[in-house]
């Protein structure tokens, strides 16, 4: 009997969690394109109001992300889909449950999706961040306009989020798009090419490169470059006369996955508790109707661009343009 139980035991110390102890609970996955710092902190309030189930969050870019849904359809694994742009939960609305039963007069009116499909995450805003220091040393002006930014002496200096893979990069490419017109907004960037560094996969790439000393100048998320500064980093926030771009980031579930009563406990979580806690930490952009916050070094009263006709056939359009320039 005894060998039997040191057996048993040693089975149940090497078997898969599937076997003994966690694997008999409910896993829940969740797919995002929300930045490391935000995904780990909700991975780590999820783990704690839920420790009897598995929920695992799974990283992707906003492009990567929408490609691998509508490729996965409704049989993908996914349950949640924590964080996605307005356009691009549009074209997945086939794939997603109805959430028509929820309240959504608790957001202002500009947050209220179309579609019954999915709900308001946050308001992404964009910014022109600054790396005070490289700018020091090598006796550069502070770039004042967009125009400022074809300078020469900027050369090598800039870095901007690829509008094809992210949504911040998309979002300063349609602000212009919507404020100068189609064709002079892309002459722009064809200018600006000439004195991009790199243009990253994500929009979190311009502030890392900021951070890291290898750009004096980002296309960025606000809530990113706020977070480099309050990390004592020498960044500055600007905002040029077109004002912040920004993009709307919803949730949603997979049709058929709201049957599942623990993924409906974790998406009401999330919908209810945790998207507070995003803005108290994170991303504090005006969303709720009766509700606001503020972070230290995070602008006020900021003036929005021009993002209307933000579309997903709009979007489709102008990136395949973006592809062939």
């Amino acid at each position: 009997m005894k060998k039997y139980i040191c057996l048993f035991l040693a089975l149940c110390l090497f078997a898969p969690l599937s076997a003994c102890g966690k694997g008999d609970y409910p896993v829940i996955v969740i797919y995002t394109s929300a930045e490391e710092n935000r995904y780990k902190a909700m991975q780590e309030a999820l783990d704690s109001e839920f420790p009897d189930y598995i929920i695992r969050i799974e990283y992707y870019s906003t492009g990567e992300l929408i490609a691998k849904l509508l490729a996965e359809g409704t049989d993908t694994e996914c349950d949640i889909i924590g964080e996605m742009e307005y356009t691009n939960l549009k074209m997945a609305t086939d794939l997603l449950a109805d959430l028509s039963g929820y309240n959504k007069s608790i957001y202002i009116d500009d947050m209220i999706p179309d579609e019954p499909r999915y709900l308001p995450w946050y308001r992404n805003g964009g910014c022109i961040a600054i790396n005070r220091t490289i700018i020091s040393e090598r006796g550069l002006p502070v770039p004042e306009s967009y125009a400022d930014l074809l300078n020469p002496e900027y050369k090598g200096l800039i870095s901007m989020p690829n509008p094809l893979t992210s949504g911040t990069g998309y979002m300063f490419l349609k602000s212009l798009v919507n404020t100068w017109g189609e064709q002079e907004a892309f002459d722009y960037f064809n200018k600006l090419s000439a004195n991009i560094l790199s243009f990253t996969t994500s929009g979190s790439g311009s502030v890392n490169a900021l951070r890291a000393g290898e750009a004096a100048i980002g296309f960025a998320m606000t809530a990113q470059a706020v977070k480099a500064i309050n990390d004592g980093f020498p960044l500055r926030i600007h905002f040029f006369e077109e004002g912040s771009p920004f993009s709307l980031y919803g949730i949603g579930m997979i049709k058929g996955k709201e049957n599942r009563s623990e993924v409906r406990e974790v998406f009401d979580y999330i919908v209810y508790r945790w998207t507070e806690i995003d803005k108290l930490l994170f991303c504090p952009e005006r969303i709720y109707s009766d509700r606001e916050f503020t972070l230290p070094n995070y602008p006020m009263n900021i003036r929005y661009a021009d993002m209307s006709n933000d579309t997903y056939t709009e979007k489709e359009r102008l990136l395949e343009k973006w592809k062939h320039k």
